[in-house]
């Protein structure tokens, strides 16, 4: 129960930067090869390298067919399978309903649904024809409550979660598990530097454990959702938040 994934090959998307790069550091520390899809890799390069020589990073866009079949076309040419899926490319636009612009509803469903859809079944042909796989998806606690200014946010993360459960359902029988991780806000750079303020201490004091998660913190359950260890769990969505949905 050490929770090895040495001999897997995991494909993370917006694997470069945040909680993707926390998971792609997480998984090269427990052995598997990382495979990090990003849509701009060069400003983090050495972050990548970082990972071992078995790592390596691929260019692409998740919001668009081609480039998600050819990206993972080059990750299956370059290991001979796929063990670990994470989908955690993602973006966030926020503004009340009545003011969302058509754009950034399109933009954040396009990032945060789509492209997890396109790589789920990219990857997924590949998982089912060898019979096992684990696809893990990073929704959100706005996939289970209503957030003010998070109408398109909240649309794309309540799908995802659909998602995760149909593919759950449609796959387990063929050796492929898909879950679901729901952090609060975490503290990656982005989330320091748009919670470091009064709204972030108000929102705080609504977690009852009084505080964001970290990085390391969501990067712990994608191991062990990645593990042998999580092989009966299927169809789950674990919420990280800090208890702030439960009430």
């Amino acid at each position: 129960m050490d929770f090895g994934l040495k001999g897997k090959v995991a494909v993370v998307t917006g694997g470069s930067s945040g909680i993707g790069a926390a998971i792609a550091e997480a998984y090269a520390a427990k052995g598997a090869d990382v495979a990090v899809l990003d849509l701009v890799l060069a400003p983090d390069e050495e972050r990548i390298a970082a990972l071992g020589t078995t790592s390596a990073g691929f260019a692409c866009d998740v919001t668009d067919e081609t480039s998600a079949e050819m990206a993972i076309t080059r990750v299956h040419e370059r290991y001979g399978h796929i063990d670990v899926l994470v989908n955690s490319a993602g973006i966030v636009r926020l503004a009340p309903a009545e003011e969302l612009s058509l754009a950034a509803w399109n933009t954040t469903l396009a990032v945060n649904l789509t492209g997890a859809f396109l790589l789920s079944r990219a990857v997924g042909r590949i998982m089912l024809a060898q019979g096992h796989g684990k696809v893990i998806n990073m929704a959100s606690q706005a996939a289970s409550v209503a957030l003010p200014e998070h109408a398109a946010y909240c649309a794309s993360k309540f799908g995802l979660i659909g998602l995760t459960k149909v593919l759950a359902s449609e796959w387990a029988g063929r050796g492929v598990t898909a879950n679901a991780i729901s952090p609060t806000v975490v503290l990656t750079e982005l989330g320091r530097k748009a919670w470091d303020n009064p709204k972030g201490e108000e929102l705080k004091t609504m977690i009852p454990t009084g505080r964001f998660a970290h990085p390391q913190e969501i990067a712990a359950a994608a191991v062990f959702l990645a593990s042998d260890a999580a092989d009966m769990i299927n169809g789950a969505d674990l919420l990280i938040d800090g208890g702030y949905t439960i009430r």
